[in-house]
């Protein structure tokens, strides 16, 4: 097998974008010059960071929550004790570390 010396191309797709202002008090802008300049970045890529990372961690406990809803409610369906569903729900949510 071959191996390339050539260094992998990180490819990003265009997307749409829009323009927003935010009021962020003057302190917060100051820390986030201060931990722009940190990681060697401004301080748009910063907060485009912060907001897709939090976006991110949201929609993946809204897919989390919509799963165990799905689940409980196929659950219901078959099992004859609301008891059963939930005590297999809280198994599942500790299994997989959820609240």
């Amino acid at each position: 097998m071959k191996t390339s010396s050539r260094e992998p191309k990180l490819r990003l797709r265009e997307r749409p974008v829009q323009s927003v202002n935010v009021l962020i008090p003057e302190d917060v802008l100051d820390s986030l010059g201060q931990v722009a300049n940190a990681r060697d970045m401004s301080v748009d890529a910063l907060m485009r960071y912060y907001i897709g990372q939090g976006l991110r961690q949201d929609l993946a406990r809204l897919f989390a929550d919509k799963m165990f809803d799905t689940t409980a409610a196929v659950l219901a369906k078959h099992l004859h004790s609301q008891e059963e569903v939930s005590l297999i729900l809280d198994e599942i949510r500790e299994a997989a570390g959820a609240r």
